[in-house]
């Protein structure tokens, strides 16, 4: 995977408005707080492969779909984002490092 790691601190404490931000990916940027562990830099080439298969616009979209509806159904912020399926896969797969090696196209929709 050819990600570009941006470390901007500032960056991130501006989007954590809603939810601690450690690290965003915004295709094809890794944008961090500082350093990342093999673990967070793998969730967040989950999501790279995530936003790729929905052609970025379809990820995007649906990102903030699923955590409107969450919020929407008396949830606070933290577990809207929790229950966002492509938050869920990435956080149940991020330990297999080698998850993206053989992870199926749209498997985040196991995680509806």
């Amino acid at each position: 995977m050819h990600e570009k790691i941006i470390i901007a601190p500032k960056f991130c404490k501006v989007i954590s408005i809603f939810v601690d931000v450690n690290a965003i990916t915004l295709y094809p940027f890794i944008i961090t707080k500082n350093e990342m562990s093999k673990v967070t830099l793998n969730h967040e080439r989950i999501h790279l492969v995530q936003q790729k298969e929905l052609w970025l616009l379809g990820f995007y979209i649906l990102y903030i779909l699923y955590w409107l509806k969450r919020k929407m159904s008396g949830m606070t912020s933290r577990e809207a984002y929790a229950n966002i399926p492509f938050e869920k896969e990435a956080y149940m797969m991020q330990e297999d490092l080698i998850y993206t090696g053989y992870r199926k196209p749209f498997s985040w929709k196991n995680f509806i």
